[in-house]
């Protein structure tokens, strides 16, 4: 049983999937990578999130600290989104994901270009 901020997880996996589960959680954090970017070049970056999306995954990703939020202030208000140490250390996770997807989705085209061509025959 691991407790983290008031929830219990019967393993490492479930809190893992409730910090970067989602939709939009682990493609925020892959977009972050190593720079900062202020919401407006977040929202061109991953064009089919909903403003209102994107604040509640921002929002919670900086709850859990994988993600941190500067504020300037200044006129007009200026906000940059950037890693945690902790949102760092997903990096190589998520790269290891992008290249999972990318050879599934060649090992898939192959076998369904191999399935069409044997129901032709």
């Amino acid at each position: 049983m691991i407790k983290f901020k008031n929830n219990e997880y019967q393993c490492s996996m479930e809190l893992t999937l409730a910090l970067i589960g989602g939709k939009w959680k682990a493609l925020i954090l892959w977009h972050l990578g190593d720079k900062t970017l202020r919401y407006s070049e977040m929202r061109k970056a991953i064009p089919n999130v909903t403003p209102k999306m994107l604040t509640q995954q921002l929002r919670e990703l900086e709850d859990s600290g994988l993600v941190k939020r500067l504020i300037y202030t200044q006129i007009p208000p200026k906000v940059e989104y950037s890693l945690t140490q902790a949102g760092q250390s997903l990096l190589p996770i998520l790269d290891t994901l992008c290249k999972w997807g990318q050879n599934y989705a060649n090992d898939y085209e192959q076998n369904e270009l191999v399935l069409k061509l044997t129901k032709e025959e």
